[in-house]
């Protein structure tokens, strides 16, 4: 196995869109996390003290952009030996095709909780320097935005984790359909779709059930840190429920990658 994690480690760090797809899912995470939370102002509510905007969630926004760049990553990986071919001669220096699966998906998912850290801890630290020059200080009622406090630990935490979950997913994607564009697309279906489809339903209980069990809506209601009551789903619940989107897809790449020619 560790031959296995050094070959995919290898491959994937010479790729010079490697560096820069880490990047990028960084700092989009902090850039547009602290975008968002610089229009959040106390001027826009009823008084100073009855806000009730998620901070949280607010600065952790970047993550829409981030999962583009971890989507590409996670597909690269796969999608870029079976465009050069190059996934014979990978099979043909390490023939159990599970040890490849792994090693992508530990290489891939390890790159991803490395940027996905950085960038949610970036975005949630700028965040609480931007949030009191905006009305949110403990003068008008509002405890600082910090990972101290278990919610908003809870949001930062589970972002990581659903770009994690997301990686896997691509993975698993890019493992049946073998081809870079065609599985980004898949993916990036797969995620939105649903939420498109939501948006010309009409009755609010089928838009709801259409939320609980949408691998985009209900992984991102980790994020949530207030009004948790109103969500479609449970913040853990809607996580699992992305996991188990992640799941199935590895499980079919894993078929795939073993019973089809490479």
């Amino acid at each position: 196995m560790r031959r296995a994690l050094r070959a995919e480690w290898t491959k994937v760090r010479t790729v010079p869109s490697t560096g820069w797809l880490v990047v990028a899912a960084a700092v989009a995470t902090v850039a547009v996390g602290a975008l968002a939370t610089a229009t959040l102002h106390v001027n826009h509510c009823p008084t100073p003290a009855t806000c009730f905007e998620d901070t949280a969630k607010a600065s952790l926004t970047g993550v829409w952009l981030a999962e583009v760049a971890v989507i590409v990553l996670a597909v690269l990986a796969v999608g870029g030996e079976y465009g050069t071919r190059m996934i014979q001669t990978t099979l043909t220096a390490q023939p159990r095709r599970p040890k490849v699966l792994i090693g992508k998906l530990v290489v891939v998912v390890g790159l991803t909780l490395a940027a996905g850290t950085t960038g949610v801890v970036g975005a949630v630290l700028t965040a609480g320097q931007i949030l009191p020059g905006n009305g949110f200080s403990v003068a008008n009622g509002y405890r600082p935005l910090s990972l101290t406090d278990g919610h908003t630990l809870r949001a930062a935490g589970g972002t990581v984790l659903y770009l994690a979950l997301i990686a896997a997913l691509s993975v698993g994607v890019a493992m049946v359909v073998r081809d870079t564009a065609g599985a980004v697309t898949a993916v990036l279906a797969i995620l939105l779709l649903p939420s498109v489809i939501a948006a010309f339903i009409s009755d609010p209980e089928w838009r709801r059930r259409l939320d609980r069990y949408s691998p985009s809506e209900a992984g991102l209601a980790i994020q949530a840190t207030q009004g948790l009551a109103d969500l479609p789903i449970s913040p853990w619940a809607g996580l699992a429920v992305l996991a188990g989107y992640a799941t199935v897809a590895v499980v079919a790449g894993a078929v795939v990658f073993q019973v089809r020619d490479a």
